[in-house]
């Protein structure tokens, strides 16, 4: 079932976000374009204020909306290894830029960084 849109721009807006908004996509993405390739292990330091099960589902969420790729080495231990899409490499100017601007914003209120 196709839905239909009453205002185009705003359903872009709010497709948008619905792929990349909450606490944890942004800067999961933002961690991948800087590492290339990271663990799941190593995102977990990174994002470190996440529970196991909240990063679980976000990688999952941000997998399924082709943002990022998952690739399993069958080993043992397992290792798992997660990595930016084409996609997902095209909103990394786009979150620099929010970056960059919550950064001026920071400043502006002496938020310590």
């Amino acid at each position: 079932m196709e839905k239909k849109c009453q205002n185009q721009t705003t359903c872009s807006v709010d497709y948008a976000f619905r792929r990349i908004g909450g606490k944890y996509k942004g800067r999961i993405l933002w961690a991948l374009s800087e590492q290339k390739t990271m663990r799941y292990g190593e995102l977990g330091r990174r994002i470190a204020d996440s529970t196991p099960k909240m990063l679980t589902q976000t990688l999952r969420e941000l997998e399924e909306d082709k943002l990022i790729s998952r690739k399993v080495y069958y080993e043992v231990p397992p290792k798992v290894e997660y990595s930016l899409t084409n996609t997902g490499e095209e909103l990394i100017p786009f979150i620099s830029h929010l970056r960059a601007w919550g950064i001026k914003q920071m400043q502006k209120e002496n938020v310590v960084l």
